[in-house]
């Protein structure tokens, strides 16, 4: 069985950072794909960032420059380093990976955290 456990989520004001982390636990053999979404009230949810193989990053147009995803593999663990939020930045921010157990591999099963909440407001 794995799990996804988000953290890092919270209040801050606008062109503050935060950092948010994901982490898989139990019978974690690889992590093909790391993303990040977000969905904030009545809107659609969003893809804001994705790491492969654990360097291989790609964002959204709307936080390029801003954000950025780092993997630490031996912890099974990826962070989102959020700078310069804004108010359009608030959202319910969920994780989300595609995780070979030692059993299942190279198959993979995508995986979803319970998610975080990031607030933007002075």
């Amino acid at each position: 069985q794995v799990q996804l456990v988000e953290s890092g989520g919270g209040l801050v004001q606008p062109g503050g950072s935060l950092k948010l982390s994901c982490t898989a636990s139990g019978d974690v053999y690889r992590i093909q794909v790391m993303r990040w979404h977000r969905q904030a009230p009545g809107k659609q949810r969003e893809l804001v960032a994705t790491i492969s193989d654990g360097t291989i990053t790609n964002y959204a147009d709307s936080v390029k420059g801003r954000f950025a995803f780092s993997m630490d593999v031996a912890r099974n663990t990826g962070y989102l380093q959020m700078n310069n939020l804004q108010p359009e930045d608030a959202a319910a921010y969920y994780c989300n990976a595609e995780i070979s157990t030692r059993s299942t591999w190279p198959s993979h099963r995508s995986y979803w955290g319970q998610g975080t909440q990031v607030t933007v407001a002075s």
